[in-house]
């Protein structure tokens, strides 16, 4: 991290600031104690307090126990974010933010010193533990931007301060706090509206909610997909890599990816745009693409006995990315049967039935063969899956792994996937150990 003195810290923050004699400066952030290294000032949040003393064991310059964690967070992240001449990515959507910053980090990274958001940090301690890992030649920073409500992606925007900003998708989610989808591309839009003069707007082309927010003539508005300026001519999966034919603004570039989803494919136009808004060499996209490496979770692929394989996307879910894992899924079985594990999709309010109903249809259209629902919500994917010849209800996760047990047979492809709340990975992690009998 860019040096903070520890000094400011304490103006910065209001709390108890203990540090030793003679130390001047904090070159690191942590609230984790486990992760404290030697220079690094520990912030203690919610529990955190507890474990002062042992991250000054562990070599901190500094502990902070603030009266107020979210905003002595914020504050010390804008700080760092003020002293980098580092141009700042920000990325924020309904679904796929984590997997694009994942492929613009790697596109990147052998052209310019990166920072990219770890996992999922894309919240009020996500993003400023981000911006803490600056240094001074620091050229990108790739943060993530999530919300659950109105004006928190502008309260993020006012401490990273984004150059350059990217939506990836506007689809049903949070609507359980903000109604309509209309009102989650109002709080997306915020992104747009934070960009200083001179940014640039990564956008869904054509998208139907965002358009109305699209209206500043000081920024550049870029737009990816079918109907943009940068699209994707063509797709060829092999294994588990993919070669993509995409144009940028009239230039082709056909390039290999470590990665095999065409849901990913698009995701990689959005992050292609944002590499080129920089001010990286198109001609040198192809340096980082083999590269890619998905957080966790993600569309992972584990070999199971007799020739299957087990998709573990388990870390969260809507309707859109539900249907997209459908749609892998059904590109990657071949010949195989396949077996879709479903846990419920969180946060849809009123709505959530339809949309649960809409994805078990969407199961048949992928040609599922058995679906298994795992949550009180999920019986609408079994209301809606008509076209799936076998399908089973659970209550909660042990039944439904159970339920898998009992249906998977040797050589079957199967997608695990869910919101985040359902915690589907312990099934996707039991079926990968376990033989199949």
């Amino acid at each position: 991290m860019i040096a903070l003195p520890l000094d400011e810290v304490r103006e910065l923050a209001k709390g108890e600031l203990t540090f030793a004699p003679g130390e001047t400066a904090a070159t690191g952030v942590r609230i984790d104690s486990r992760l404290v290294e030697p220079g690094d000032l520990f912030v203690a949040v919610g529990r955190g307090r507890e474990f002062v003393r042992e991250a000054r064991e562990r070599g901190a310059v500094a502990t902070l126990v603030p009266e107020e964690p979210f905003a002595a967070l914020a504050a010390i992240g804008r700080a760092v974010r003020a002293r980098s001449r580092a141009r700042v990515v920000g990325i924020t959507g309904s679904t796929a933010k984590t997997s694009t910053k994942d492929i613009l980090g790697a596109l990147c990274a052998p052209h310019a010193r990166t920072v990219v958001a770890e996992g999922s940090q894309n919240n009020e301690i996500g993003l400023p533990l981000t911006l803490c890992r600056l240094e001074d030649d620091t050229e990108v920073a790739i943060v993530e931007m999530g919300m659950r409500g109105l004006g928190q992606i502008a309260e993020l925007c006012a401490i990273a301060r984004p150059d350059i900003g990217v939506i990836t998708k506007i689809g049903p989610v949070h609507l359980e706090l903000l109604g309509t989808i209309e009102r989650v591309a109002e709080a997306k839009a915020e992104l747009v509206a934070a960009l200083p003069a001179g940014g640039t707007a990564i956008v869904p082309a054509a998208d139907p909610y965002l358009e109305p927010h699209l209206r500043r003539t000081d920024v550049e508005i870029v737009r990816f997909g079918p109907e943009g300026g940068v699209r994707l001519l063509d797709f060829r999966p092999d294994g588990d890599r993919s070669e993509l034919t995409i144009e940028v603004f009239g230039e082709r570039q056909t390039i290999e990816f470590s990665f095999n989803s065409r849901h990913n494919a698009e995701n990689a136009l959005a992050a292609t745009a944002a590499y080129d808004a920089l001010g990286l060499p198109l001609s040198r996209l192809a340096a980082g693409a083999g590269a890619v490496r998905l957080s966790r979770w993600r569309g992972e692929e584990v070999e199971l006995p007799g020739g299957g394989i087990l998709i573990n996307d388990a870390y969260n879910a809507n309707p859109l990315s539900m249907v997209a894992a459908l749609e892998h899924l059904a590109d990657r079985a071949g010949g195989r049967r396949k077996l879709a594990i479903l846990g419920d999709m969180a946060e849809l309010g009123p709505a959530g039935p339809g949309y649960h109903r809409d994805v078990g249809a969407a199961a048949g259209r992928a040609c599922v063969d058995v679906l298994v629902a795992v949550g009180p919500l999920s019986r609408g994917y079994v209301d809606g899956a008509e076209d799936v010849p076998v399908t089973r209800w659970t209550a909660t996760v042990d039944e439904g792994l159970a339920a898998a047990r009992d249906l998977l047979r040797p050589g079957d492809a199967v997608l695990v996937k869910g919101s985040r709340a359902m915690g589907l990975e312990a099934v996707a992690e039991a079926l990968a150990v376990v033989p199949v009998l």
